[in-house]
C-alpha cells in the first residue's frame, strides 16, 4: 500500500490510523535522512497504545526522553561489559548452540517441527544475561514463559490489536484478546521481580553476576536521587523488553533461514563447504571466524534482508517541530519508516524479491557492506541487537 501511495505522493506523505495522522517515509533517501542524518530529531518513540499500556513509559523500547536515554545508556554499557567479561555473550551463545545440536540429535533424524527449539535457544541466552541462568528445555517455568511470549506475538499480530492501536479507547472499555496480552505480560514481569528479590538478598556490589545485579548496583548509587530513572519498575520493564525483542526476532530469523536453505540447496551446499573449510567439525564457531567466512556473512545478511522482519519498523516521533523536505512536522508527530522500501530497493539489490546471498558479495567473492541494510532500523533506536553492537 505504501509503495502505491509513494508513487502518487512521493517519499513523504501522511496517512490516518483511526483519527490519528501519521507521517510515512518511503525509500532509502528519506529514511536515511530522517533516522541517520537527523537522528536526534527523529529519536522519539511514536505512540503505540497497546505497548504504551504495557510499559507505562518505562523500559528501553517504548520509552521516551530522559528515561529512554538513561536506560539505553545503561543497557548498552552492561551488554558491552558482558561481551568482554569472564563469561562473554559469545560464550553463552556457543553453549546454547551446543544444546540446540543435542536437541536435534534426540530426534534421530526423524521429521520434527523445530519452532520450539529455535525459540528456546535465544530465550535462554537472554535468560543467562538477565539472571545468570539458562533453563533446561523441559523446565516448567521456562515452558510457561515461552508459551506466553509466543502467545503474545500471535495476539500482537492479530487484526484486533491493530484496531486497538487505531482506536485506543477499546483497550479500556471492551473485552478482547488484549486482556490476555496484558495477563501474559504481567506474568513474565512478576517472575522477573521475583528473581530480582532473590538477587537483592545475595547481591555483591563488587561482583555483579548479570544484568539484574548491575541494575541493582546502579539503584544503590542513585538512591539519593529522587529523579532517578533506576527503579524496580524500570528494571522489570527493561528485562521484559529484552526478552521480547531478543527472543522473537532471532527465533523467527532462524526459522526462515532453515526454510530458505531447504528451498535453495545450492546455497546450503556453498555455506556447508565454507563451514567445513574454515571451522571443520571439531570445534565451535566463534566471532573470529566471521572475517574468514564471507559467504556465510552474506547469507545471514540476505536472510534478514529477504524476510523483511519489520516492514514498517516501530513508530518514531519527532522531538521538536522540524522542517523536513519542505514539510513541517510538528513535535510529537508519529513517523513510520518503510524498511521494506529500503531492503527491497532494486537500485541496490538487482533482484530484490529473490533470495540471493550475492546481493552482499562483490565480484571477487568478498563480503560487501550495504548502507541499505536496515533489518532492525538504523540511527538511535533500532529495535533489536544487530551487527553485534547491541543498539537499542
Amino acid at each position: 500500500m505504501f509503495a502505491l501511495l509513494s508513487q502518487v505522493y512521493g517519499p513523504v506523505f501522511t496517512v490516518y490510523f483511526g483519527m490519528k495522522p501519521t507521517v510515512v517515509l518511503h525509500g532509502y533517501e528519506a529514511v536515511k535522512e530522517a533516522l541517520t542524518d537527523l537522528g536526534e530529531e527523529f529519536a522519539g518513540r511514536g505512540s503505540f497504545p497497546v505497548f504504551d499500556k504495557l510499559s507505562k513509559g518505562h523500559g528501553v523500547v517504548f520509552s521516551n526522553g530522559k528515561i529512554w536515554k538513561e536506560t539505553r545508556r545503561f543497557s548498552l554499557m552492561t551488554l558491552r561489559n558482558f561481551g568482554m567479561g569472564k563469561r562473554s555473550i559469545e560464550d553463552r551463545v556457543q553453549e546454547e548452540a551446543r544444546c540446540i545440536v543435542e536437541e536435534f540429535r534426540k530426534t534421530n533424524a526423524s521429521p520434527c517441527d523445530p519452532t520450539f527449539i529455535l525459540g528456546s535457544a535465544p530465550c535462554n541466552v537472554i535468560c543467562s544475561i538477565i539472571f545468570k541462568k539458562r533453563f533446561d528445555y523441559s523446565d516448567e517455568m521456562f515452558l510457561n514463559i515461552m508459551e506466553r511470549l509466543n502467545e503474545n506475538v500471535r495476539i500482537i499480530s492479530s487484526p484486533w490489536i491493530q484496531l486497538c492501536n487505531a482506536f485506543p479507547v477499546l483497550l479500556d472499555y471492551f473485552p478482547g484478546r488484549h486482556n490476555q496480552l496484558l495477563k501474559n505480560y504481567y506474568f513474565i514481569k512478576s517472575y522477573i521481580l521475583e528473581k530480582t528479590k532473590e538477587h537483592q538478598e545475595s547481591l555483591d556490589v563488587n561482583n555483579p553476576r548479570d544484568l539484574i545485579d548491575c541494575f541493582l548496583i546502579k539503584m544503590k548509587q542513585e538512591k539519593h536521587n529522587q529523579q532517578t530513572e533506576f527503579t524496580l519498575e524500570n528494571l522489570a520493564t527493561t528485562a521484559v523488553d529484552l526478552f521480547a525483542a531478543g527472543t522473537e526476532t532471532t527465533s523467527t530469523t532462524l526459522r526462515y533461514a532453515l526454510l530458505l536453505l531447504l528451498k535453495h540447496p545450492e546455497v546450503a551446499a556453498k555455506a556447508q563447504e565454507e563451514i567445513e573449510r574454515v571451522i571443520g567439525r571439531h570445534r565451535s564457531p566463534s566471532m573470529q571466524d566471521r572475517s574468514h567466512m564471507p559467504y556465510m556473512d552474506a547469507l545471514v545478511h540476505e536472510v534478514q534482508r529477504y524476510i523483511d522482519l519489520l516492514p514498517i519498523n516501530l513508530p518514531h516521533a519527532v522531538t521538536r517541530d522540524i522542517k523536513f523536505r519542505n514539510y513541517v512536522i510538528p513535535k510529537g508527530m508519529t513517523v513510520i519508516t518503510s524498511l521494506t522500501s529500503v531492503l527491497h530497493d532494486d537500485k541496490e539489490f538487482p533482484k530484490p524479491n529473490m533470495f540471493d546471498p550475492h546481493h552482499f558479495l562483490d565480484e571477487s567473492g568478498n563480503f560487501k557492506k550495504s548502507d541499505h541494510f536496515m533489518a532492525f532500523s538504523t540511527g538511535n533506536i533500532p529495535f533489536s541487537p544487530s551487527d553485534n553492537k547491541f543498539p537499542l
